[in-house]
């Protein structure tokens, strides 16, 4: 590739992006039926202009899936952090999902519309529930060093807990029926700590939530 060819191909990924963020607004705006019309006006470009930078529609959807996957993988990570108490752990990380998905409802929505394969032939939506699943199953593998163990049944329970928390903050953002988002929060970490206590309880471990896991948790002998 030549420098003429290099500075091209530069300028046009970096064309990409600004109009992947430009329809993400778009997105955000008019919900996950958004037109490219629509894109394109958040763009400031004919939609013919679109297509200079993506081979078609489904080109173009793919990186804004793949965009919206790294929004939510990015700002999700710092939040599962493990300290604290078990309940102040689970609260975060559950809050930080809940308020995310709350936040950026039409944009999750488009990613689960419109996401069938990105641009290396994976599927996007559920590359991005993997992602969160495996930081689950991190903060749950923070209890159990304490005891030591490695349960297989950590993993289809960090996959069901992530399903049970989008599958019910999409229905409270179709019908919140009275229940705020922290009321909606505070059910889901009562839930997730009733189904991972009952996991622990099945090997014989006795935890606290509400104590720091060095300070007052021990495994039954």
């Amino acid at each position: 590739m030549d420098g003429r060819s290099a500075r091209w191909a530069g300028y046009r990924e970096k064309r990409r992006k600004e109009l992947v963020d430009a329809a993400c607004n778009a997105i955000a705006k008019h919900g996950p039926d958004v037109s490219v019309e629509q894109m394109a006006e958040e763009a400031g470009v004919a939609r013919p202009r679109l297509y200079k930078y993506f081979n078609d529609t489904g080109d173009l959807g793919a990186a804004i899936a793949e965009r919206v996957a790294e929004m939510v993988t990015d700002e999700l990570a710092p939040m599962f952090n493990p300290s604290g108490t078990p309940r102040e752990m689970i609260r975060a990380a559950i809050g930080a999902h809940t308020n995310w998905l709350a936040e950026h409802g039409n944009l999750y929505r488009y990613l689960s519309m419109n996401s069938a394969t990105g641009e290396a032939g994976q599927n996007v939506i559920t590359d991005v529930k993997t992602v969160i699943a495996r930081q689950v199953i991190g903060l749950f593998q923070h209890f159990l060093d304490q005891f030591g163990i490695q349960p297989p049944v950590m993993q289809p329970l960090a996959f069901g807990i992530v399903g049970l928390v989008e599958s019910s903050a999409g229905s409270w953002q179709e019908d919140p029926d009275g229940l705020t988002l922290d009321e909606l929060t505070d059910w889901l970490c009562d839930w997730t700590w009733c189904l991972l206590d009952r996991s622990l309880q099945s090997y014989g471990i006795e935890m606290d939530p509400d104590l720091p896991l060095l300070e007052g948790d021990s495994a039954e002998e």
